[in-house]
């Protein structure tokens, strides 16, 4: 059987979608900050095409050894590759956005 699509949606196909992953330690106050500080940076420029997915390494330790966690907070882009991983609060913003090679939304950024 046939898919309908929707009239009024257009697929931007260059556009990818983000797979994220964020190791966090739940009790410190730096994972705290990288987990808001993230959310952030990808409201901000990437715009609902991500997946992030916040993993506590002490509640799942076998996914940490698996992606070779050795600190908290730990940030890894799955796709689009390549890998990527960040460690930090994710609170240079400029870093974040280097590091996973995400292309900010404007140039310009209006404070107000």
């Amino acid at each position: 059987s046939a898919m309908k699509k929707s009239p009024g949606k257009i697929r931007r196909p260059r556009k990818s979608k983000y797979l994220l992953r964020l190791y966090v330690n739940r009790s410190t106050l730096k994972s705290k900050l990288a987990v808001e500080n993230i959310h952030r940076v990808c409201d901000e420029h990437l715009d609902g095409r991500y997946d992030l997915e916040v993993v506590d390494i002490y509640k799942n330790l076998p996914l940490a050894r698996g992606d070779q966690i050795v600190a908290a907070p730990t940030l890894i882009k799955r796709l689009p590759a390549p890998l990527r991983r960040l460690i930090g609060d994710m609170s240079d913003e400029q870093r974040v956005l280097v590091g996973l090679d995400i292309r900010p939304q404007r140039a310009g950024r209006g404070d107000g």
